[in-house]
């Protein structure tokens, strides 16, 4: 009896284990396989900021979906890349993600990578993965796939994923870019440069979305007058002059501007209409940006260079340097900012020319050379003057007189008890060093000298005349000392008042 009840047992359990029960076991069934598709979120915003795929309340970007494939009301069996899932149609920004922190699902960075496509495996039958939302508005379709080993049936299942939502074709901004290289040549230019070049508008809406096509032209460009304006125009189609107006497609217009004779700056305006997309019937709420164009006569195969140099000049002798640069368009303007070594000069051909007549040492300039299409460099350049500079002769004069020595030469006049002030002054000789003043001992008693800096200053208060040998000029001498100079010469000063006139 009990040998009859062990059997029975095992029996039940063999039936349990193929109906799936027991163990976890999916087990087996004739039924088709099913599969669903499930996204936490059906909308989400645009992700103008281009923020990365992540999960979380911050991460408002990313929403998760769940696939998942039954046979009858059990989970397929588990494995490897049993779902397909991609991204079918809607939009060409957004992607989908593993976020599994497995390293070769993440870039260099750690940042997750981006897919069209996704092979998930299966763990009871389901698995999850994540959409990311870009930066264009639209509605993404994605299906994910199974295919049912027994009969090689394929079952899918699709979700419908809104981005955006607040796009509303009402033009909120304009802006150019200019076909490469981005400039273009004086129409009368020797460069062969080209003197037309092709630009495009982007109209975008507050969404940062393409305005919708519009039926009639909903651009409207202009040049204004300034810089380079003279004898440009604006080119579409069959229209040509200093206004167009233009359709865009996809929130884009095309057109292109011929320059005229002058190189400078073209200034466009471009022009939409918030109010309805169209300029044709007038602007009522304008919505503008300005481009600007270079118009050039000539580009430099090679960027301007000046290279920082050093150059030794002697002192005192006629001494010549050109200036070199290169690459840029020749010819060439050169300037200094800074003092050269008196005696030299930079002329505008780049030479340096002059005798120099300046103290020993380094002087320091910046360099400034200027090509023909207005490119400039700036570099440092070092004049080192080598030898001494020859002195001038110590030179004192009074009052302009200082001829013979033995000839007095009148100082002014002094009145009887009165201060009485006077300076001598001395020129040339070595300025590195002071000049020492004397005066005889055959100078007035009241008189006295004495050093102010460079000058001699003699002073006192004299008394009042009262005699006619008062009234005679008194003669001495003063001498001016820079060793090894000396330089003397006479003086005479008079006293006034009293019994004198």
């Amino acid at each position: 009896m009990m040998r009859s009840l062990k059997i029975f047992a095992m029996a039940a359990l063999g039936f349990l284990a193929a109906c799936g029960g027991g163990g976890g076991s999916s087990g087996s069934t004739s039924e088709p396989y099913s599969i669903t598709l499930r996204s936490v979120k059906a909308q989400l915003p645009l992700n103008i900021s281009h923020q990365v795929a992540n999960l979380g309340a911050y991460a408002p970007y990313t929403t998760t979906l769940y696939v998942e494939a039954r046979q009858g009301a059990l989970p397929v069996p588990g494995g490897t890349e049993v779902f397909g899932c991609n991204i079918v149609q809607g939009l060409d920004s957004g992607a989908l993600y593993y976020l599994d922190g497995k390293a070769e699902h993440e870039d260099e960075n750690k940042n997750p990578k981006a897919y069209r496509s996704v092979a998930l495996d299966a763990n009871t039958g389901a698995a999850s993965f994540h959409f990311h939302a870009g930066d264009q508005a639209g509605t993404a379709r994605i299906i994910c796939s199974i295919t049912d080993p027994r009969d090689k049936q394929i079952r899918s299942a699709s979700v419908d994923i809104a981005v955006g939502g607040n796009a509303n074709g009402k033009p909120a901004s304009v802006r150019a870019v200019t076909q490469a290289p981005g400039f273009l040549g004086s129409r009368d230019n020797l460069w062969n440069l080209r003197n037309n070049v092709g630009l495009q508008a982007f109209l975008m809406d507050d969404a940062n979305q393409p305005v919708p096509n519009a039926s009639a032209a909903n651009l409207q460009v202009s040049i204004r007058p300034f810089g380079a304006s003279a004898g440009a125009r604006l080119l579409s189609g069959a229209q040509s002059g200093s206004v167009l107006q233009v359709n865009t497609s996809g929130g884009v217009g095309s057109f292109s501007l011929s320059s005229g004779a002058n190189s400078g700056i073209i200034l466009l305006e471009l022009v939409t209409d918030r109010f309805d997309n169209n300029v044709a019937n007038g602007i009522q709420d304008a919505v503008y940006s300005l481009t600007a164009v270079s118009v050039v006569d000539a580009v430099a195969a090679t960027p301007l260079t000046f290279a920082a140099t050093d150059i030794n000049v002697p002192n005192t002798l006629p001494f010549a340097y050109a200036l070199s640069a290169t690459g840029g368009v020749a010819p060439y303007t050169w300037s200094a900012t800074g003092s050269l070594p008196p005696g030299l000069a930079l002329n505008s051909s780049g030479v340096i020319a002059g005798t120099p007549l300046a103290a020993p040492g380094d002087y320091n300039i910046a360099v400034t050379v200027v090509d023909a299409v207005g490119a400039r460099v700036t570099s440092n350049l070092k004049l080192t003057v080598a030898g001494a500079l020859p002195l001038d002769p110590l030179v004192f004069t009074v009052n302009g007189c200082g001829g013979d020595v033995n000839v007095a030469c009148p100082l002014p006049s002094a009145t009887g008890d009165s201060l009485y002030q006077y300076a001598f002054s001395a020129s040339g000789g070595d300025p590195t060093k002071g000049i020492a003043w004397t005066i005889s001992a055959t100078k007035p008693t009241w008189l006295s000298v004495a050093q102010v800096g460079n000058n001699g200053v003699i002073s006192g208060k004299p008394p009042v005349p009262a005699t006619a040998t008062d009234c005679v000029a008194a003669e001495f001498f003063v001498t001016a000392t820079q060793a090894p100079a000396t330089v003397t010469r006479k003086v005479s000063i008079k006293v006034t008042g009293g019994v004198c006139p």
